[in-house]
């Protein structure tokens, strides 16, 4: 997963890892030795950038670590020193309100990424999120629970997306990943979250450019 970022952004190296208590914090894909090792230092010392993008949301960018740092992480920045890491920028890994991980990228050179390229990696770490969570829950086996549900409850899902949708204007796509994705955090069936969803106990909304659940 990483290669293509690395292959349409300027960067050294790039890695997708996983991070926190849904699907645990691991590195699930890096391009070099350098990003991968970034990534256990910001695994073992729960700080650093791919941490502060899954806080705020967002794209977190250090085009000049070293010399005109914009963030502080004392321990992380101290066992980075050894690395040739000059830039380096995260992007999180979102389904929804839920956080998956992170995209960490890598620069031996100070430089920015234009704000064209942050609107693409921005874009390529929605994809990647959703291919994520999907392996994630068919590896758990948790996608297929529903379907041994009776048709009605497969139209109670179809309605649910629909909910989904009007909510948040995403494709059914998405909307159903968005369920499905819930029903996997809180370990529950995705009948028993359409339900919810139906019965207006759960729903979800767009603040500003996050999507949020709602009980």
């Amino acid at each position: 997963m990483a290669e293509p970022i690395l292959a349409a952004m300027p960067v050294t190296g790039v890695s997708v890892s996983t991070i926190g208590t849904l699907l645990g914090t691991e590195t699930v894909s890096a391009t070099d030795y350098v990003i991968a090792h970034v990534d256990e230092l910001q695994f073992d010392l729960s700080e650093g950038p791919c941490w502060d993008a899954l806080e705020v949301r967002g794209p977190i960018l250090e085009p000049d670590l070293r010399r005109n740092p914009q963030r502080f992480w004392p321990a992380f920045t101290k066992a980075i020193l050894d690395e040739e890491v000059a830039a380096i920028f995260a992007f999180p890994l979102l389904v929804g309100p839920l956080k998956i991980g992170a995209i960490d990228m890598y620069r031996t050179q100070p430089g920015q990424l234009s704000a064209e390229q942050r609107e693409q990696t921005v874009t390529l770490a929605g994809i990647v999120s959703r291919h994520v969570l999907r392996r994630a829950m068919l590896v758990s086996g948790r996608e297929a629970n529903e379907e041994k549900e009776t048709p009605f409850s497969r139209r109670l899902v179809h309605q649910a997306t629909g909910f989904v949708i009007a909510q948040l204007g995403v494709s059914p796509e998405d909307a159903l990943l968005l369920i499905q994705g819930q029903a996997f955090a809180e370990g529950r069936s995705v009948h028993d979250v359409a339900g919810d969803i139906v019965s207006r106990r759960l729903r979800f909304s767009l603040e500003g450019n996050r999507i949020e659940d709602q009980r």
